[in-house]
């Protein structure tokens, strides 16, 4: 059985999918990009407020769900380029605790909405 997990504390989704789906203890999230909530608008001033957001949006959907960044054993992050790796990575670090969960980063031609980062997570509760 699963269930579908949408909160107002994260943007909308921009096309035909949930911001998360919860089955069998997995939370699964679509990928986030640094969308306001409260504003709609991009938020793209610097590379790291950029994820920030991203973050804090991936936050907003976990907690919807009841579960936090320890809970996350998979994520996903997509770059416009890797020259932003070192700057992402920095910020992303500073989300979690201790046992970081597996991750891969690619670069990718393009993004929804001409972002620099996109990340897509997977969490669980057993």
């Amino acid at each position: 059985m699963k269930k579908i997990i949408n909160t107002t504390n994260a943007p909308s989704p921009i096309g035909p999918y949930n911001q998360a789906v919860l089955a069998g203890g997995f939370l699964f999230l679509s990928g986030q990009i640094a969308i306001n909530p409260a504003s709609g608008e991009l938020v793209q001033s610097t590379i790291a407020e950029e994820t920030h957001q991203v973050m804090r949006n991936i936050k907003s959907v976990l907690l919807e769900a009841s579960y936090g960044f320890e809970d996350i054993v998979k994520t996903t992050i997509f770059l416009s380029d890797m020259d932003l790796f070192a700057a992402v990575n920095e910020v992303y670090d500073s989300y979690f605790e201790k046992d970081f969960p597996a991750r891969e980063t690619v670069a990718v031609k393009g993004l929804p909405k001409g972002v620099n980062v996109e990340i897509s997570v997977t969490a669980f509760k057993g």
